[in-house]
């Protein structure tokens, strides 16, 4: 099998972690008389825990230090082993924020050492190949919805133990793959100094980047957080509905799509006007989806799987873009460094979207908006055409 098609699969299961209790969210609702907003504070506590998890990788050099495969199999191990703890003995918020933050401390090792993993084995494919990989962490992403409509009526515990499964067969497939036969350190190289990531955001192209991606982040993640609460204000599902989760599955998985159209077409244009078109198109689906209140379902869905394909389709094109930009010794900590701040910029449009859907409605749509368009902005550097070189 080829390496990537292995790194990609991996990517689909591990990452499935992310959002599982996400798909229990209204058993939890009902089991543990939780508020909406808990759900997002259960959101946010995997997002704390993959902060805490990338700033480590980042200032100790960690993610340079050891091969890539050897830590992904380690976290993808570890993470199945806390969701499952999570299925089986939490009983309420407390001990629920715990087992949820563990979860994200080890999906620090997986979702940015996936990405060092494709650039040691088609460093010449980056943009392409990653395109695949984070399109198959939209599509872990939706998949514990997806596993919680082919449930059925079975206990929400077994979604979630059926995401730890996959997790365990992703640290297995890494494991057993190792690493690529490019970014090796050489012998006798220096060690990676704690601190020296910072000096990528010297590079005025890496600065770029990391930039956008972080105002893509505002958008991203609070926007799959919210996807179940727009569906249901939209009127197209009820709540606990098994079309709920078809649809909320839907309207997140679609993304992987974006994400490879958004890779193909990387090809013709590059990674950076790819990266601008997919903020360009998530932003007027942000503008326009509080004005489809009076529009019929068909059209309202139609907006929103728009919305899914777009949203996450300029992804792959920010870490294919750091990366090119970065020191090649620094590659791996300089993501797990912009995946930590882009991460932490998610926290606060997580808790602020879900403590306001319930009083803003469709309009929290505009709560979001401000990330692509402040992302376009940011990396325009990059993908605006340049003016010929005078005389």
């Amino acid at each position: 099998m080829h390496p990537i098609v292995v790194i990609v699969v991996a990517q689909l299961f591990g990452t499935s972690l992310w959002f599982s209790a996400n798909s229990a969210a209204d058993d939890l609702v009902r089991a543990w008389g939780l508020a909406p907003g808990d759900i997002g504070t259960l959101t946010n506590a995997v997002q704390f825990g993959f902060i805490a998890g990338t700033l480590t990788f980042a200032f100790s050099g960690l993610a340079d230090r050891f091969a890539a495969s050897r830590i992904f199999a380690c976290c993808a191990l570890l993470g199945a082993l806390f969701n499952g703890a999570f299925a089986l003995f939490a009983h309420g918020l407390a001990s629920a924020v715990a087992l949820r933050f563990a979860v994200g401390l080890c999906l620090a090792g997986v979702y940015p050492l996936g990405m060092k993993l494709v650039v040691t084995w088609v460093p010449e494919r980056a943009g392409v190949a990653l395109a695949w990989l984070v399109g198959m962490l939209t599509l872990g992403s939706a998949l514990p919805h997806g596993l919680r409509l082919l449930g059925g009526g079975l206990p929400w515990q077994l979604t979630i133990l059926a995401s730890s499964g996959l997790a365990l067969v992703a640290a297995a497939l890494v494991f057993r793959l190792g690493d690529g036969p490019h970014l090796k350190r050489r012998a006798g190289a220096a060690g990676v100094q704690l601190g020296r990531v910072l000096f990528s955001f010297s590079i005025p192209a890496f600065r770029a980047s990391a930039l956008a991606y972080f105002g893509h982040q505002w958008e991203l993640y609070a926007f799959w957080t919210l996807v179940p609460g727009l569906v249901v204000g939209s009127g197209l599902a009820a709540p606990g509905s098994p079309a709920l989760s078809g649809l909320s599955f839907a309207i997140v998985g679609i993304g992987a799509l974006g994400c490879i159209a958004g890779g193909s077409l990387s090809h013709r244009i590059g990674s950076a006007r790819v990266a601008a078109l997919a903020l360009a198109l998530s932003a007027l689906c942000c503008a326009l989806f509080p004005f489809a209140s009076d529009l019929p379902g068909w059209a309202k869905l139609a907006l929103l799987l728009a919305w899914g394909a777009s949203v996450v389709a300029d992804s792959p094109h920010f870490s294919a873009l750091s990366a090119r930009a970065a020191p090649a010794e620094l590659v791996g900590s300089a993501l797990a460094l912009q995946n930590a701040i882009g991460f932490a910029v998610t926290m606060v449009s997580i808790q602020i979207g879900t403590r306001w859907i319930g009083e803003w409605g469709s309009h929290v749509a505009w709560l979001l908006l401000p990330g692509p368009v402040l992302g376009l902005i940011a990396l325009m550097p990059l993908w605006r055409p340049r003016a010929p070189a005078s005389d």
